[in-house]
């Protein structure tokens, strides 16, 4: 997706809207914006990103004036993208830090979401099997004795059953969707973080977002 800006009644270039799932592909994707994770203890836990300031000087280091993005030149990267992956970056610890930080992106850099397993549904099966000539049968276990009359006498025999569990197991689902949820709040902070620091010069951020919770 190569950014580029449409032209209005005016001749004069518009900023382009897209909702932060885009705009997060686009910069990590297209762009091959980087990830930069110094430690920063002086970072506020509400804060957005690195901080406004943080922002401005590495654009100045990067020269704001240049209107690129359209025709990548060397290892150029569009300075709207350096800003989105400074705000990534600075992803707070109450959403998972850095660790967040680094899943979103590769997430971003992929095209893909988190996989929140659509269509599962939890089968009950034998926690083990065996094969033979005869094919596959459940492994089963004694569990007891019984004493039974059979041909008028009594015969002591075992009691067997077949230990199940379940796959995937409900908890199994219930993580991938708990990260989901997770990796929606992780976006729903960039998008405001992009938003409110208003220093994307092409992008306009979108309140589009993807749907919280797919499976319902």
């Amino acid at each position: 997706m190569t950014l580029q800006r449409p032209i209005n009644s005016r001749g004069a270039r518009t900023k382009r809207a897209l909702g932060v799932q885009a705009v997060l592909e686009w910069a990590f994707r297209v762009e091959k914006a980087q990830l930069e994770l110094p430690v920063r203890k002086d970072v506020s836990d509400e804060g957005f990103g690195f901080g406004l300031e943080y922002v401005l000087l590495q654009r100045a280091a990067l020269g704001c004036k240049v209107d690129g993005g359209q025709h990548k030149i060397g290892s150029y990267t569009h300075a709207d993208a350096e800003v989105v992956a400074a705000t990534v970056a600075g992803m707070p610890e109450r959403l998972g830090g850095i660790r967040m930080a680094i899943s979103v992106a590769e997430l971003a850099r992929a095209g893909i979401t988190p996989d929140w397993m659509p269509s599962v549904v939890p089968r009950c099966v034998p926690m083990e099997t065996k094969s033979n000539q005869h094919g596959e049968r459940a492994t089963t276990i004694v569990v007891g004795t019984e004493r039974v009359l059979t041909r008028g006498k009594w015969r002591t025999v075992k009691v067997l059953a077949c230990p199940v569990t379940w796959r995937p197991h409900p908890e199994q689902i219930a993580s991938a969707r708990r990260g989901y949820e997770d990796w929606w709040e992780a976006l729903d902070w960039v998008r405001d973080g992009l938003v409110v620091g208003g220093m994307l010069r092409e992008v306009e951020v979108t309140t589009a977002m993807p749907k919280l919770r797919p499976w319902k």
